[in-house]
């Protein structure tokens, strides 16, 4: 065929259309479809998220409609819906004039009306509720307040006297004054009692005289310090007349009302961090700032005129326990601020795989959904079950703090130290694995779920870095075991009642309706803690007999300390889990709930290798346990989309992936 024939021909097949198999044709374009189309809810999600929220519903959707219907809260139209989140192009400069400026329009409307004057559980219960909606806009506001509120003010109200209720908190609640926490040290985080401010009392003037004696001692990640706060609780080691008393706080000014830096003070500024570039993190120094004798929080220790140490807490380490209190509250927040991201980071990247489609099984079939092939439903649907458990154990640790009486405040110390470390640990990974799953996308900062990453890392290291946190509770553990042993009286406390009666009997097979067994899986649970706890006290034991002290013989047993740390969390939150689910009638939400303790429970048994390790799982066991975990994924999927929206997170909380986001990336989307 000589070339003009065979041009003729190419020409006339395409202008007729050839529909010859040799020529390929172009696929349908792809287009969305929302997938409440074709996943009808098999239970209630209201009643579900009453379940998940617990409490202050109303006032949390209030508090959604004034975000979303304020300019100020950055609302974006993408794919033909709203969303709103902070605009991370700003400098950090103004991000941080931004954060302000969000506090105020909500001061204005009367959002923290009762955060520090009011009292009861009522009170404390409604203030939790609103700032975790802010904190599912924004974490630079959630913090900023938390140290604003929970750490300067309950610095106050925990630590101080009516004196000082009186003159400082309805001024902190209506921001007539800004405070801060001056805790961290250059040289001293999470050992606090080694930190090297001192704060010397001068009786012929009836002044404390605070001093920064070295670099070291500089206080180091003060949340406000950088720009906006006007006064600091400042912890410093108090000396009275030459004698050391240990770590106690006062208040001190560090600006004035028009934001100049006081006299003997220098402020500089942290500068840019990985996250949360909306709160001004500063340095402080101290030059001999006088304070008078009054700004001394002295509910638990006092200096009279004359220069007379007072305190009717005889023991310096239970003096200085108590001054650590405020930081309890904190470790509470935190623990339930890492849920919620974790719901919102889930809520995403499970919409998303509801929609998007990769590969066709067969030669001219549709490609499948992400969430119909079994590898991604093990991605995400254990750690939705996760979400779950950690969502009824962080309501049940607010109604402890809540409730606290001063019997209840160590089991509440305990709890919130490992709720925090395996909570937020719990986070990462969850934001981690979401942005994985959401591909490409989950990289943009507009889908939300890779940035949380910055913002949320940090919590893991403040407020308690998580792994001292886990030895914290492992020594808590163990003390209450050599009681035990040695008064010979039954536990009570820590949920370790369940030790008084003998060792559970574990299946020798464990059959799928053995596995998924709510007894069954306790026992496990029960047995894993009870022998790391046993063989941790034993460990320490031996390395005292061999001439250790006490605390390098607790230090040299770190593995086991962090194991059973975990075995304790683990164990509280399935019981947890357990308690709330039998409270339900039967019905298609109990069902649910035994679906989602069981995925809970066995990936505990699958990923956490103690259990293999002490021989509560042989290896044929943990095989058919994960094999259990992918069969329970895949039961789960049908109700993928109702258990996302049971969080009760409205769609501008969450981004554009999680809805149209063919349309969202439309030419027409486009800012010409």
């Amino acid at each position: 065929m000589d070339r003009a024939s065979w041009r003729t021909q190419v020409l006339s097949k395409h202008l007729l259309h050839s529909s010859s198999p040799a020529i390929l044709q172009p696929n349908a374009c792809l287009h969305y479809s929302p997938p409440e189309l074709s996943a009808p809810f098999a239970f209630d999600i209201k009643e579900m998220r009453n379940l998940m929220d617990g409490h202050n519903l109303e006032d949390r959707d209030w508090l959604f409609g004034l975000i979303m219907h304020s300019n100020l809260f950055n609302p974006r139209r993408l794919g033909g819906r709203v969303f709103v989140s902070p605009d991370f192009n700003q400098s950090m400069e103004q991000q941080r004039e931004m954060t302000m400026r969000r506090i105020e329009y909500l001061l204005d409307r009367g959002v923290f009306q009762g955060w520090l004057t009011g009292t009861g559980p009522e009170f404390e219960l409604k203030r939790f509720a609103l700032h975790e909606v802010l904190g599912m806009y924004d974490h630079s506001i959630a913090i900023k307040l938390g140290v604003h509120f929970f750490l300067w003010g309950g610095a106050i109200r925990f630590l101080g006297t009516k004196r000082h209720h009186d003159k400082w908190l309805r001024d902190t609640e209506n921001y007539m004054i800004k405070g801060c926490f001056a805790m961290t040290e250059l040289g001293h985080g999470s050992n606090v009692r080694g930190i090297e401010t001192v704060a010397t009392y001068d009786s012929s003037t009836g002044e404390f005289v605070i001093n920064t004696p070295c670099e070291s001692a500089q206080k180091y990640w003060i949340g406000g310090a950088g720009k906006h706060a006007t006064h600091t609780i400042v912890f410093s080691q108090l000396n009275v007349n030459g004698n050391n008393q240990g770590v106690h706080a006062f208040i001190a000014q560090i600006r004035d009302s028009d934001g100049n830096t006081c006299p003997n003070i220098r402020i500089a500024d942290c500068g840019h961090k990985i996250g949360l570039n909306g709160v001004d993190n500063g340095r402080i120094w101290f030059d001999n700032v006088r304070i008078p004798r009054e700004n001394l929080l002295n509910s638990v220790a006092d200096v009279s005129p004359n220069g007379q140490y007072l305190s009717t807490i005889k023991d310096p380490d239970q003096r200085f326990a108590a001054f650590l209190a405020p930081l309890t509250f904190g470790r509470v927040t935190i623990a339930v601020s890492a849920v919620y991201t974790s719901k919102i980071s889930l809520a995403i990247a499970i919409r998303y795989a509801l929609t998007r489609r990769a590969f066709s099984i067969t030669p001219t079939g549709p490609e499948v959904l992400l969430l119909d092939y079994p590898i991604h439903q093990q991605r995400l649907m254990p750690l939705l079950a996760i979400v779950y458990a950690m969502s009824l154990a962080a309501n049940d640790l607010k109604m402890m703090y809540v409730k606290r009486t001063p019997e209840s405040n160590k089991t509440i110390h305990v709890v919130s130290s490992a709720y925090k470390a395996t909570f937020t640990w719990n986070n990462m990974r969850i934001l981690q694995e979401c942005r994985e799953a959401c591909g490409g996308q989950g990289y943009k900062t507009e889908n939300r779920v890779g940035h949380l990453k910055g913002e949320y890392d940090v919590q893991s290291t403040f407020e308690g870095d998580n792994h001292v946190l886990m030895q914290q509770v492992s020594k808590a553990l163990l003390a209450e075991y050599r009681a035990n042993q040695k008064k010979n009286k039954p536990f009570a406390g820590l949920g370790l009642e369940y030790m008084n009666k003998p060792q559970p009997t574990i299946p020798s097979l464990l059959t799928s309706s053995t596995i998924r067994s709510s007894q069954s899986q306790i026992d496990i649970f029960h047995s894993r803690e009870r022998d790391l706890l046993s063989r941790f006290a034993a460990e320490v034991s031996e390395y005292q007999a061999k001439g250790e002290s006490a605390e390098s013989a607790f230090i040299q047993s770190f593995q086991l300390a962090e194991d059973l740390g975990r075995a304790f969390s683990e164990r509280a939150v399935l019981q947890t889990f357990m308690d709330a689910e039998s409270t339900l009638p039967a019905g298609s939400l109990k069902n649910i709930f035994g679906l989602l303790r069981s995925l809970y429970a066995l990936t505990c048994l699958d990923e956490d290798a103690s259990f293999l390790r002490s021989g509560y799982l042989s290896r044929d066991e943990a095989v058919e346990v994960r094999k259990e975990v992918t069969k329970l994924s895949s039961e789960l999927r049908p109700h993928a989309l109702a258990l996302v929206s049971s969080f009760g997170i409205p769609d501008a909380f969450l981004s554009p992936i999680a809805y149209d986001w063919i349309d969202s990336n439309a030419w027409a989307s486009v800012e010409h």
